[in-house]
């Protein structure tokens, strides 16, 4: 009897100090109620309630708080179904109101996020809920925190997570990406290989350029090879004339030049004789030669006696 005793009143004691006092943590705030109104809200710290009188009706977190929004089906602007899931930031502000202006703000916040996303899809077509990501993020947040406000709910913002099309869609976006590959595979085959034509073209234009320089170039040498030769020649025939004009100036120099004009032709005349095969003339007309040395001596030794005279 007497440790049934004891344990009864252990059990008594027990239930009469849980009553009689509350430790509220950092992180959340409590709602009291006494006689089952509400009294107060009870911040973090200790706390003395009245036994069978007071009670903590509501705990509430006051730290944000991650929901995730579970997958749903959604029809986009161009009749394509599309699932969508995402995740939502909230904040109890107000934990009076999140305990009275709603039963489960938790699920309420999260049906009103999947009913605003099937909103936002249904506005835009599938090519730009890929694009349009952030736009639509910021309207959900905006619709879901003005009807979140009754009940002291904030929401920070919200996040999709998958946006993943049927798998009829699916195949049919990647035969068109495939198709756009090989389309863009071709163009750029097609571009380099006009590329290569050009830059072949380019180079034989050139080849024939350079080649056609080169040319003009060898002849315009050639010629200018030629044309100093000729006045080289010429050069040299003028100062010949000039020196054979000023020798024929000179006392006999008209004779000398007479002379070696004959000497020079019967020289060349024997040549022709010797090696033609007809007579032309009596070959004893290169004979003629002696006779003009003759002569040229006989005037030389006349021109010295009549000079020593």
């Amino acid at each position: 009897m007497f440790w049934t005793a004891t344990l009864v009143t252990l059990l008594v004691t027990y239930f009469i100090l849980t009553r009689l006092f509350i430790i509220v943590e950092f992180r959340e705030e409590v709602i009291q109620e006494r006689l089952g109104k509400f009294k107060k809200n009870l911040k973090p710290g200790f706390h003395f309630l009245v036994p069978f009188v007071d009670r903590p009706a509501y705990s509430r977190e006051m730290r944000e708080q991650v929901l995730d929004v579970p997958s749903q089906t959604c029809i986009t602007k161009d009749n394509i179904e599309v699932a969508v899931d995402g995740l939502v930031y909230i904040k109890v502000m107000d934990a009076y109101k999140a305990s009275y202006g709603i039963s489960n703000y938790q699920a309420a916040a999260i049906n009103l996020a999947q009913t605003t996303m099937r909103s936002e899809i249904g506005k835009i077509t599938l090519d730009d809920t890929f694009s349009e990501r952030e736009m639509m993020n910021e309207n959900i947040v905006r619709e879901i925190d003005k009807a979140a406000d009754p009940w002291g709910i904030k929401v920070l913002r919200y996040e999709i997570k998958n946006i993943r099309p049927s798998n009829e869609i699916v195949d049919t976006m990647e035969k068109q990406m495939e198709a756009e590959r090989e389309k863009r595979a071709e163009i750029v085959h097609s571009e380099g290989f006009r590329q290569a034509r050009i830059n072949e073209s380019e180079g034989e234009q050139q080849s024939q350029v350079l080649v056609s320089e080169a040319s003009r170039q060898k002849r315009i040498n050639e010629a200018q090879g030629k044309a100093k030769e000729i006045e080289m020649v010429a050069t040299a025939t003028a100062q010949g004339i000039q020196r054979i004009a000023e020798a024929m100036q000179k006392p006999g120099g008209d004779l000398a030049v007479k002379t070696k004009l004959v000497e020079q032709y019967i020289d060349e005349f024997g040549k022709i004789i010797a090696q033609s095969k007809i007579s032309v003339l009596p070959t004893e007309t290169a004979n003629l030669k002696t006779f003009f040395e003759g002569v040229s001596t006989i005037s030389d030794h006349t021109k010295d006696n009549g000079g020593d005279q």
